[in-house]
């Protein structure tokens, strides 16, 4: 399957890591001495945001042995370890094959990874993941309502009686998407949801077979991106007295902005989002997670998260370390009192 994005440093991340990890596999047969340790970040799929950002942070935990020194413009990871940004269909899934330990971290969505922590709302009916542990919360994952810009669909309440791409059956878009809309008065019984993948979607709305697609991601979101390539596209805004009206009943919801041309055309637009963490188990080593974390705020992984992601939206440090939806993982709490000492 191809992957798609709106710029050319996540796929340069996700070669450059190709390139590490036979580099890796090769360099281990004369390195044995160094331990070789794999790392797999559950993601999303290959058109969403996750999928991007996992692929970038996987490039730049990972450091082979056998690896030039970071001083020396080599990696500057974690040693003696592998990361793999591993596509799945997102949050749900990822929460579910971390709980498995078929994941060593995921990004995941703050209130799923509460309500999983807690055993609460679509976790009700399960025990409480009483060992996820927060490493980092990354950036604000937004509310983007996309809509063809010569429809008839200018604000919410036009949605009525609309067909609306809502993500797969179960999705967390799909949880997003009847929690903000029928917070704002667009009840189920009121649209016709289509359940489909956000990158099959797009063909939909091209082809104006459904009137809507909604997603929440960081912006730019390839899907979004693709198809405001396709033809000229508008955000629906969720105004600041909406935000509030949502916030009343999540209070883990914020409002938040998208910048002007974000999307070819596309002016700035108010809207809500919800704080995408990087999520382990309590049980992973310390040492390791401590890696990971000072990794993570390395000066050239910033650099490569901010120009390969999202113009610069990464949360800066004491809004990363604030999971305030998880406790911290205890490496990732003993990185950040480093780090905060050094600056």
């Amino acid at each position: 399957m191809a992957i798609r994005s709106v710029s050319i440093l996540p796929r340069l991340g996700v070669f450059l890591f190709a390139v590490g990890l036979g580099w890796a596999w090769a360099s281990a047969a004369l390195a044995g001495s160094e331990e070789l340790r794999y790392f797999r970040i559950g993601t999303g799929t290959s058109s969403g945001t996750y999928f991007t950002v996992g692929g970038l942070i996987a490039s730049a935990i990972t450091n082979p042995p056998g690896s030039r020194p970071c001083e020396r413009g080599g990696s500057c990871g974690v040693p003696g370890l592998i990361a793999v940004a591993q596509a799945t269909s997102g949050g749900l899934e990822n929460l579910e094959l971390l709980r498995a330990g078929a994941l060593e971290a995921a990004l995941v969505q703050a209130n799923l990874a509460a309500w999983a922590y807690q055993g609460a709302e679509v976790y009700r009916n399960k025990p409480p993941f009483a060992d996820l542990r927060a490493v980092a919360t990354l950036y604000t994952e937004t509310v983007q309502i996309v809509v063809r810009a010569n429809g008839p669909v200018q604000r919410i309440a036009d949605l009525k009686g609309r067909k609306i791409s809502v993500g797969e059956k179960g999705s967390a878009f799909a949880i997003d998407a009847a929690m903000v809309l029928g917070g704002l008065g667009i009840a189920g019984n009121s649209f016709t949801p289509v359940y489909l993948r956000p990158g099959a979607s797009v063909d939909e709305l091209v082809e104006g077979r459904i009137d809507a697609l909604f997603v929440v991601g960081g912006a730019p979101f390839s899907a979004v991106a693709d198809a405001a390539s396709r033809l000229p596209v508008r955000l629906l805004p969720i105004t600041p007295k909406e935000a509030e009206t949502l916030r009343a009943r999540r209070p883990f919801l914020i409002g938040a902005v998208i910048a002007a041309d974000i999307y070819p055309g596309v002016p700035e637009t108010a809207t809500v989002g919800v704080g995408a963490q990087l999520v382990v188990r309590e049980g992973l080593d310390a040492e390791l997670i401590a890696g990971v974390t000072r990794a993570l705020w390395h000066p050239s992984t910033r650099h490569a998260l901010e120009l390969g992601f999202s113009r610069g939206v990464m949360t800066p440090l004491p809004t990363a370390q604030d999971a305030s939806s998880l406790p911290l993982h205890p490496g990732a709490a003993r990185a950040y009192e480093d780090l905060n000492t050094a600056q």
